[in-house]
């Protein structure tokens, strides 16, 4: 990965290059940005280049060969282990970075997700980022920065990252194996590659949500009910499946006023399923409601 492949955040890619540039580049880093934004590309994109041994583009040093081939080492990326990174995990890296680099002048390890580390594990990272090695760089990823101690921020420079553009995600997307990318999905996608690929797998799934706002208004109440099923095998995406279907109703709201008040009610099983309710009676009930709402001169006759 270097900096030419990545996508959006052209401000922060010129920072960094500069940065690296100029030689002033800090021990510790906080990045900041939606999941799936493009934060942990950054992050590997600025790793390979404070560890190359010429500075250059598409560099074949003996660095960026092993950096390329996941062997550097001087190099270590953190990952949750489970719900999150444990305290051994933090340990473990403290052995390391106080170990001189092998390759070259620097170290670098970035720990993603850092928002799942637990007060303790934070705390044991703290004792690092108060007296860090001058060798080491130390890049904490996080798509929600309240859930880390206010000590770990205060030593770490901020570094905030932006939504990709609709327009740049949109192309990037058609040329890398997406048949197409509606106004919908961009705004599902909310301004992330990642988001884009991983719902991408369910691509099923989605097209069904397409079906239940289509079928609103034309289908029988028995046969619109019966479009539980969809939703029924998707248990454990069904926030995301219905904040796609809140995003389509949103355009049929363009047309009619009435697809308020069924946003209206999607959001309330949102809610409701979100607080433990019974799955199958609250999807039932969006359904019926739904079909109630917009089929008026039927169910109130």
């Amino acid at each position: 990965m270097d900096f030419q492949n990545l996508v959006g955040n052209e401000k922060i890619k010129q920072e960094l290059q500069k940065a690296i540039r100029e030689n002033k580049i800090v021990n510790s880093y906080l990045w900041v940005g939606t999941k799936g934004i493009g934060k942990s590309a950054f992050a590997k994109a600025f790793a390979k280049r404070l560890l190359c041994q010429t500075g250059e583009e598409n560099c074949t040093c003996n660095s960026c060969v092993k950096f390329a081939s996941a062997n550097h080492p001087d190099f270590l990326t953190i990952q949750p282990d489970g719900k999150g990174i444990k305290i051994e995990q933090i340990r473990a890296m403290q052995e390391k970075v106080y170990e001189k680099p092998i390759l070259g002048e620097r170290k670098v390890y970035i720990i993603e997700d850092a928002e799942t580390m637990r007060s303790e594990a934070q705390n044991c990272l703290l004792k690092t980022l108060e007296e860090p090695p001058s060798y080491a760089v130390i890049i904490l990823l996080t798509s929600n920065e309240s859930a880390l101690l206010l000590t770990i921020k205060s030593r770490c420079l901020k570094i905030p990252f932006e939504k990709i553009p609709d327009e740049i995600l949109q192309n990037y997307l058609l040329q890398n194996g997406f048949s197409k990318v509606t106004e919908e999905m961009l705004r599902l996608y909310d301004g992330s590659i990642g988001k884009a690929l991983e719902l991408r797998e369910k691509q099923e799934e989605y097209d069904g949500m397409v079906t239940i706002v289509g079928q609103l208004e034309h289908a029988s109440q028995l046969d619109y009910i019966k479009q539980t099923e969809i939703f029924s095998k998707n248990k454990e995406d069904i926030q995301e499946l219905l904040a796609y279907l809140i995003v389509l109703l949103y355009q049929k709201m363009k047309e009619d006023l009435r697809y308020r008040k069924v946003i209206e009610i999607v959001e309330q099983a949102k809610i409701r399923l979100n607080r433990n309710a019974n799955f199958d009676m609250t999807i039932d009930q969006m359904l019926l409601k739904m079909w109630e709402e917009m089929n008026e001169k039927h169910h109130r006759s």
